[in-house]
């Protein structure tokens, strides 16, 4: 009887795979908004070449990843579409232990984040970033930070990506 079962289970999840539609992230726009970002880059910060990325899509178009390197510093986010919630939402970890939590929208020509991010300190820190598409297949990452609950803000960083040779 249990090999039967399991014989059952296993036509219908086949019938199912066959007959399951293709991956919405494929087909429909909102999934396509971070695409400007995918590919290998050489980020920059005031002219000078800083670090590599790479982003990329998997899971059938449905999330975008990003692998830095930073010398000994690297991290990695994992970045998708809510379609519950109509927002991108972003999840960074780096080697420190440091972890951010991001959510924001596409409009004007960028991807909009707003978030927090949870040092290994303890100490908790309101991000704002935003992801440019500019002209030439060029990316602006620019991020302001709050150590106040948003009282004041400041520059975290200001990265320039160029596609790498």
């Amino acid at each position: 009887m249990r090999f039967l079962t399991a014989v059952l289970g296993l036509s219908a999840c086949a019938a199912l795979a066959q007959g399951a539609p293709s991956s919405p992230c494929l087909e429909k726009t909102e999934w396509q908004q971070l695409d400007f970002w995918l590919g290998d880059w050489e980020v920059r910060a005031q002219g000078k070449a800083i670090a590599r990325s790479r982003i990329e899509k998997s899971t059938d178009g449905c999330v975008v990843h990003e692998h830095y390197v930073q010398g000994d510093y690297s991290g990695k986010s994992i970045n998708f579409f809510d379609p519950v919630l109509r927002h991108w939402r972003q999840a960074w970890v780096d080697n420190s232990g440091n972890v951010s939590e991001f959510s924001g929208e596409y409009r004007e020509g960028a991807m909009r984040f707003e978030g927090v991010t949870h040092r290994s300190t303890g100490q908790r820190v309101l991000r704002r970033m935003t992801l440019f598409n500019l002209e030439h297949g060029e990316v602006r990452q620019f991020s302001e930070q709050s150590l106040d609950d948003g009282k004041s803000w400041s520059v975290g960083y200001d990265f320039q990506y160029l596609r790498a040779r």
